[in-house]
C-alpha cells in the first residue's frame, strides 16, 4: 500500500465523473417532473424511476471520504491547522461566492425586489443552512474536514479491526435510515436544533459512506482484487436492485401512502444497499477503464476524463446557472407542448445542464483569478511565468554533464 499510495489512481477520475454527472441527471429530471402535467404519463415515469438516480449523493460522500484517506492515512504527521486553512479555503470561498451570487440573481431576476439588507439576510442564512441551491453537499463536507482528525484516529486505532469498523458503522447506518423513514415523519421536531432537524445536511448522516471511502483506500489492493473477481455478481446484483426500486416506489406510495417527497427521499434502508452496489459496480467500470486508458482508441476519452475529473467540483457548483435556464426555458414551452413531448426532450436537456456547467467551470479554471471559485486557484501569471523560468534554469542544470 506504500507504494499504491504514491500511484496516480486514474479509475478515481472516472468515479468523479460518473458521480457529478450522475447528480446532474438526478437534479435534471427533477426539473423536468416540475414542468409536465402531474396527471400524465411523463409525470408518472419520472417520479416512479426517480429513486433509480439516488446513489451519486452517496458516491459523492464516498469518493471524498477515499480521496481524503488516500492523501493523509499514511502520512507519519499531518499538520491539521494546515490541513484545516487548506480545505476551508477551497470548499469555503466557493460556497460563500456562489451563494451570494445566486441569491443575488434571484432577488433581481425573478423576485424582482432586490434591496441590500434582504440579500445580506438570505446570503447569511443560506451559508448558516447549506439549504440553498443544491450546495448543502459543501456544508456537509466542511463539517467532515472538522472531525477528519477523528476518523484518521479511528481508523489508526483499529489497525486490524477495519472490517468490525466498517460493520458497525454500517448496521448503524440501516438503523438510522429505518429510524427517518418510519419514525421522524411522525413526531414532533419542535426545539430540535437544526442539524438534527435537517438531518440531510448533517455528516453523521452520511457516516457509513466517508468511513467505507476509507476502508477502500486503506485497504484498497484487496478491495479492488475483491471486486474484479466478483464483477458479474456485483453488476448483477446493481441491476436488480436498480429495477427494485420501481417496487419501492409502489410499496412507499400505495402500501404506505406518502406523498411524492416521502416516496422518493434518498434516506431508505433500501437505497443504502443499492447505492452500496452501484458504488461498487462504478469502482469495477472505473478499473476496467483504468486498464485500457493507455490504449490509442481510449486516448481522446481518457483526455476528456481527466479534465472532467478537474472540473467536477467546479460543475456541481455551476449546475444552478445550467438548471435555472433550462427551467425558463421549459416554463416557455410547457403551454405549447404536451408532457410526452417535454419527456421526450429530457436527454437535450440533460445534455444542456452537463454543457452549461461544464463550459462555466472550464473558463473559472482556465480564466484567473475565478479559478478560486471553483476550488482551483491559479497563481498570478507573473508567478507562472517565473516558475517556467526556473523550471527551464533547473532542467538546463540537470541536463549538464560534469564536464560544462
Amino acid at each position: 500500500m506504500a507504494a499504491t499510495k504514491r500511484q496516480y489512481l486514474y479509475e478515481v477520475d472516472l468515479m468523479r465523473c460518473i458521480f457529478i454527472f450522475g447528480v446532474l441527471a438526478n437534479h435534471v429530471t427533477s426539473t423536468f417532473t416540475g414542468a409536465v402535467d402531474p396527471h400524465s404519463f411523463a409525470y408518472q415515469f419520472l417520479v416512479s424511476t426517480h429513486l433509480m438516480l439516488h446513489f451519486t449523493r452517496m458516491g459523492f460522500m464516498f469518493i471524498t471520504g477515499l480521496v481524503l484517506f488516500l492523501g493523509y492515512y499514511h502520512k507519519p504527521r499531518v499538520n491539521f491547522g494546515t490541513f484545516w486553512y487548506k480545505r476551508f479555503k477551497g470548499a469555503g470561498i466557493p460556497y460563500v461566492f456562489w451563494n451570494g451570487f445566486f441569491i443575488l440573481l434571484t432577488l433581481i431576476l425573478v423576485t424582482q425586489n432586490f434591496s441590500w439588507s434582504g440579500w445580506l439576510s438570505e446570503w447569511g442564512s443560506a451559508i448558516i443552512h447549506g439549504d440553498h441551491f443544491y450546495l448543502y453537499y459543501i456544508l456537509v463536507t466542511m463539517q467532515l474536514y472538522l472531525i477528519f482528525p477523528l476518523l484518521l484516529w479511528l481508523f489508526k486505532a483499529t489497525e486490524d479491526h477495519h472490517g468490525t469498523v466498517l460493520v458497525i458503522s454500517g448496521i448503524i447506518q440501516f438503523l438510522f435510515l429505518i429510524y427517518v423513514k418510519y419514525v421522524f415523519p411522525n413526531v414532533s421536531h419542535a426545539g430540535w436544533p437544526y442539524l438534527m432537524r435537517a438531518y440531510g445536511i448533517n455528516v453523521l448522516s452520511y457516516q457509513f459512506y466517508f468511513i467505507a471511502g476509507a476502508f477502500v483506500s486503506i485497504h484498497y489492493r484487496a478491495t479492488t482484487r475483491w471486486i474484479r473477481q466478483h464483477r458479474r455478481a456485483i453488476y448483477l446484483s446493481t441491476l436488480i436492485l436498480g429495477l427494485g426500486t420501481l417496487g419501492l416506489y409502489y410499496y412507499n406510495t400505495q402500501l404506505l401512502h406518502l406523498d411524492r417527497h416521502y416516496a422518493n427521499l434518498v434516506h431508505q434502508p433500501y437505497i443504502m444497499i443499492y447505492a452500496s452496489l452501484m458504488i461498487l459496480s462504478i469502482i469495477s467500470l472505473s478499473l476496467q477503464y483504468a486498464a485500457k486508458r493507455h490504449e490509442p482508441q481510449w486516448q481522446p476519452f481518457s483526455r476528456a476524463v481527466g479534465l472532467s475529473a478537474k472540473l467536477s467540483f467546479g460543475v456541481y457548483l455551476t449546475q444552478t446557472a445550467a438548471l435555472s435556464f433550462l427551467a425558463g426555458i421549459l416554463s416557455l414551452l410547457a403551454p405549447f407542448v404536451a408532457s410526452w413531448e417535454l419527456l421526450v426532450l429530457l436527454p437535450f436537456g440533460y445534455l444542456f445542464v452537463i454543457s452549461g456547467s461544464w463550459l462555466i467551470s472550464y473558463f473559472c479554471y482556465k480564466v484567473y483569478p475565478f479559478g478560486v471559485l471553483i476550488g482551483r486557484p491559479q497563481p498570478r501569471q507573473s508567478i507562472r511565468k517565473k516558475e517556467i523560468h526556473y523550471d527551464q534554469i533547473n532542467e538546463r542544470l540537470t541536463n549538464t554533464s560534469p564536464e560544462e
